[in-house]
């Protein structure tokens, strides 16, 4: 095989994203990436899903697998609540600090 035969798969986050702390450094690095992009954190959170059991994160969240897939899709828009039920699911919990 030559260097031109090279084949790729394409870049997967959920693949990397072994531990709480691999998760947390993810959803830090999209939050500042994009800070007004609601649906960008959707997306992360739908990847780190994804990256775990995706049915149980929805039975252990409330929430139907479903309803869970289309709220974390580039489409969905979910509510804070689902936010908060899908981090605490994750080992996660959603915190606020001062920006200045």
């Amino acid at each position: 095989m030559n260097s031109t035969d090279e084949t790729f798969e394409p870049f997967n986050a959920a693949d990397y994203l072994n531990t709480v702390d691999d998760v947390a450094a993810y959803l830090e690095a999209i939050i500042d990436e994009y800070p007004d992009d609601a649906s960008a954190i959707a997306r992360a959170l739908g990847t780190i899903a994804r990256s775990r059991n995706f049915s149980q994160i929805a039975q252990e969240a409330g929430i139907s697998r479903e309803g869970l897939y289309k709220a974390l899709s580039g489409d969905g828009n979910p509510s804070l609540s689902t936010f908060i039920k899908v981090s605490r699911v994750l080992g996660l919990r959603l915190r606020f600090e001062a920006a200045a």
